[in-house]
This record gives C-alpha cells, sequence and structure tokens, in this order.
C-alpha cells in the first residue's frame, strides 16, 4: 500500500515539473544538463523533469526600442534625435538570437549611435529636418545588415523627433518671423502702391470732367451773353452798352449770391450805392477806347512792296 502511494507521487511529481505550456509567438529554449537540446513552439510541451530545463523565452512578435541620440551637425548646433527601431528574431534563427547576443537592446542602440553619428554630422541642420527619411533609410539599411548574423530583422527605422537647442529653436523662430513680417510688409506696400496710384487716376478722371464741366459752364454763359447782346442791340443799346450793362448784372448776381450766404465773410471793393453808375461809365468808356483803336489799327495803310 505504501509502495503504491510512493508510486502515485513519483508519477504526479513527473506530470508537474516535466509538463509545461508556451505563449503564442513565443519559442520555448531547453536546455539537458546547461546544453542546448531544443526549441520548443506555442502549445502544451513535456520535459524531462530534473534532466531538462526551460533555459529561456524568446518572443516572436515585433518590438520597438527608441533611442535619443545627441549629435552635431555640419554647422555645430547640437541636436537630440529620437530613433524608434522596429524589429523581430526570425523564427528559424531563435538559436542565434538567444546564444549569440548577451543583451541585444545595447548591440541594437550601439549600431544606430554608430550610424547617426556617421550621417548627421555631414548636413547642416535644415537639412537634417527636410531628409531625416534618408537618416532612417541609411540606418534601417545598415542595422538590418549588422543584425542578421545574430537571427534579428530589422523592419522599420524611424527619426520621431528632432529636438535642437532651446536657444536655436528660439533663434529659429525669430529668423521665421522676421521673414514673415518682411512678406507681409512687402504686401502691404503693393497695396499701398495700387492704392495710391488708382486714387491719382480716379482724380485724374475727375479732373478732367471738373475741367469738361468748367468748359461746357463757360461755352453756355458765352453763349448766353452773346444772346443778351443781341437782345439789348434789338432794344437800341449798342454793343459796348450792352457789355457793361451785362457785367454788372453779373456784378449785382455775384453780390447776392454772397448775401445769401450767413458764413460769408468777403468784402467786395467798392461796395457802396454810388460805386456801381461810376463802374458802368467806366467800363463803357473802356470799351470806347478798346473798339477805337482796334478800327483805327484796322485802317493803317500798308506800305506798297518795292
Amino acid at each position: 500500500m505504501i509502495g503504491t502511494y510512493i508510486f502515485i507521487f513519483i508519477l504526479v511529481l513527473i506530470v508537474v515539473t516535466g509538463l509545461f505550456t508556451v505563449k503564442q509567438q513565443t519559442n520555448a529554449v531547453i536546455e539537458r544538463f546547461g546544453k542546448f537540446q531544443s526549441i520548443r513552439g506555442a502549445g502544451l510541451q513535456l520535459k524531462i523533469p530534473i534532466v531538462d530545463k526551460v533555459a529561456g523565452r524568446v518572443s516572436l512578435r515585433v518590438q520597438q526600442l527608441d533611442v535619443i541620440v545627441e549629435t552635431k551637425t555640419k554647422d555645430d548646433v547640437f541636436v537630440h534625435l529620437k530613433i524608434s527601431v522596429q524589429f523581430l528574431i526570425r523564427r528559424d534563427h531563435v538559436y542565434d538570437a538567444f546564444y549569440k547576443l548577451q543583451n541585444p537592446h545595447e548591440q541594437i542602440t550601439a549600431f544606430i549611435f554608430d550610424v547617426v553619428r556617421a550621417e548627421v554630422p555631414k548636413m547642416i541642420l535644415d537639412d537634417v529636418f527636410e531628409k531625416k527619411e534618408e537618416i532612417a533609410l541609411a540606418i534601417q539599411r545598415d542595422l538590418k545588415q549588422a543584425m542578421l548574423d545574430y537571427g534579428y530583422d530589422i523592419i522599420k527605422a524611424l527619426v520621431t523627433d528632432i529636438d535642437p537647442d532651446e536657444k536655436v529653436k528660439i533663434a529659429m523662430n525669430r529668423i521665421n518671423a522676421a521673414d514673415r513680417e518682411k512678406i507681409a510688409a512687402q504686401h502691404e506696400g503693393d497695396a499701398q502702391r495700387i492704392l495710391i496710384v488708382e486714387r491719382a487716376k480716379a482724380e485724374a478722371e475727375s479732373k478732367r470732367l471738373q475741367g469738361k464741366g468748367i468748359a461746357d459752364q463757360r461755352r453756355e454763359i458765352a453763349r448766353g451773353l452773346e444772346e443778351s447782346v443781341v437782345v439789348l442791340n434789338r432794344a437800341g443799346i449798342n454793343s459796348q452798352e450792352a457789355s457793361a450793362l451785362i457785367i454788372i448784372t453779373q456784378h449785382y448776381d455775384t453780390l447776392q449770391s454772397i448775401g445769401s450766404d450767413t458764413r460769408s465773410n468777403l468784402i467786395l471793393l467798392p461796395n457802396d450805392p454810388t460805386a456801381a453808375s461810376g463802374m458802368l461809365n467806366d467800363m463803357v468808356t473802356s470799351l470806347v477806347a478798346a473798339n477805337t483803336l482796334t478800327e483805327a489799327k484796322n485802317e493803317v495803310p500798308k506800305k506798297p512792296k518795292k
């Protein structure tokens, strides 16, 4: 009876210590007395108790390693680049990945530092921002070639952040702001120039129309004066007297127009009642004298040609 219990106990111990499970997308490395024995996949697995042991488990899923690298550009600006590398262990190279590298993350980080510090110092700061895809491709190419021997496959390398020194960023923002202010000033100047040109064109057109209006007004005034002189001649008033009368009439019309504006402070001299008759006599005399001189000049005989 005791022997049966011992047998059952040993059997349970073997089952408990010999059975183990492996998760999906994971491989277990089995060693026997410290020597590699086999690689087990996902599911329920069996090993010899005491003799075999699970030396480690290797994930076959895609992993990501983020590395921040400080380096200097060609124009002597220190920048921090955040590099994200996505990698996985090749299913048929689990042995190499487990036994060849002591610390794979440190190995990958060292390669990233080497590539970045070889590529970025060839570029100025602006080119680092513009050519970050080229930097990522160089990291992926060199890292993939180096890690294949260790059973690792590099899926993708990304430059996720470029962070220059704080003073450099402030200076870049100031340069950008100055450029934008310059462009804004140029546009504003163009707008002012267009406004001035259009205003000058409008003023010129206004002057032209105003001049045309004055010319038409004077033409109509002259035509009205001519008709007035004809009417006065029919009434027995000669042209000199008619002209003087018309001028006197316009003089009084002007006085009436000035007087109708209460804010006007214009004074015409002479403006006393007797000045009108004197002005009329002076005008008639002047006009008669002017006509006499014109007739005398026209009656001067021309010298015969020799």
